[in-house]
């Protein structure tokens, strides 16, 4: 499975910015996936997963109530639609995809595949 993610760019604070993560090679629909992003300086942190059939999604404290993870499985496509964005969301964005035991995962070790990242730049 190869994973494109793109969307990522320079935004206010304040505004929206939705990012996807393109899927090929595997069976998409069967894939759980999720989001992470790398700040500087800090350690890769988990901002959303969503389960193989897109019915349950899951969020990190930080971004609940702003970010809205979403999987179109009839265009292997998965997408974060983030709202309200601050300037601690500035980091490279990752997705990620695979088969946890539970049909979701928000431990980085579960997933088998990741994308390049994108980069979100929130000025202030």
């Amino acid at each position: 499975v190869q994973l494109q993610a793109s969307g990522g760019g320079l935004v206010q604070a304040g505004g929206s910015l939705r990012l996807s993560c393109a899927a090929s090679g595997g069976t998409f629909s069967s894939l759980a996936m999720g989001w992470y992003r790398l700040a500087p300086g800090k350690e890769r942190e988990f901002v959303a997963a969503i389960d193989w059939s897109g019915a349950s999604t899951y969020y990190a404290d930080s971004v609940k109530g702003r970010f809205t993870i979403s999987k179109d499985n009839a265009k292997n496509t998965m997408s974060l639609q983030m709202n309200n964005l601050k300037s601690e969301d500035t980091a490279v964005y990752y997705c990620a995809a695979g088969f946890p035991p539970v049909g979701w995962t928000m431990l980085a070790d579960e997933y088998d595949y990741w994308g390049q990242g994108t980069l979100v730049t929130v000025s202030s």
